[in-house]
C-alpha cells in the first residue's frame, strides 16, 4: 500500500505547495531525429537545475480534473502534505490534455507520478476520451523517460514553440500521446 493517496480536488492553494521542490536537473537533452518509441539521441550539456516556477493557486477547467497526491501521515493539526499533482482538461482533439504534472523532488521514486497518471487515465476513460496527450521539453529527460516507460508515444516535435522566450529558445517541445483502444482495459 503506497504511503500516499490520490484524490480529485476542486482547488489547490499555492500555500499548500510552498514546501515542494518541483525542479529537475538537466544533464543532457534529447536531440533529433525523434522517434515515436524513443526520445532519440541524447546529448550532454553543462548541468543546471530547471524550475518552472509556480506559486499559483490551481484549479481545473470546468470540464477538467485536478488530481492531488498527499502523504497519508499528517500532522494532528494540519492537512496531509502535498507530494504532487496533475491538472488535466478535455482537449478539442477528443483527448485528455495534461496541462501540468509535478512531483516534489523528495517524493520521486515512490510511484507518485505513475499513480497520478493512472488516475488521469481512469478519469479520461470515464469521460469517454480517446487517450491522453501532453507536452514537455527536450531538456526534461526524466519526464520523457517516464512517459516512454508509461506507454506514451512521441507524436511530434516543435523546435520553434519557445522562440518567443529567449531563455527557452534552444528547447524543443515534445508532444507525447497515450491512445486508448479496445484492448486497453483498466
Amino acid at each position: 500500500m503506497p504511503p500516499y493517496t490520490i484524490n480529485a480536488q476542486p482547488h489547490l492553494a499555492a500555500s499548500q505547495l510552498s514546501h515542494c521542490d518541483f525542479s529537475f536537473d538537466v544533464t543532457a537533452v534529447a536531440l533529433p531525429p525523434f522517434d515515436g518509441d524513443d526520445i532519440g539521441t541524447v546529448g550532454a550539456v553543462t548541468p543546471y537545475r530547471k524550475d518552472y516556477g509556480g506559486g499559483e493557486d490551481l484549479q481545473p477547467e470546468a470540464d477538467g480534473v485536478l488530481l492531488v497526491a498527499r502523504a497519508k501521515d499528517r500532522a494532528p493539526d494540519g492537512p496531509a502534505v502535498v507530494l504532487g499533482y496533475l491538472l488535466a482538461s478535455r482537449d478539442w482533439t477528443g483527448l485528455a490534455l495534461v496541462d501540468d504534472v509535478a512531483v516534489d523532488r523528495a517524493s520521486r521514486g515512490l510511484g507518485v507520478g505513475r499513480a497520478l497518471m493512472d488516475a488521469a487515465r481512469s478519469w479520461a476513460r470515464a469521460a469517454g476520451l480517446a487517450g491522453i496527450r501532453l507536452e514537455t521539453q527536450s531538456t526534461n529527460l526524466p519526464a520523457c523517460r517516464f512517459y516512454a516507460r508509461y506507454g506514451f508515444r512521441l507524436g511530434g516535435a516543435d523546435r520553434l514553440l519557445y522562440a518567443g522566450f529567449p531563455a527557452l529558445a534552444h528547447e524543443t517541445a515534445l508532444f507525447w500521446y497515450l491512445l486508448f483502444d479496445a484492448m486497453d482495459v483498466d
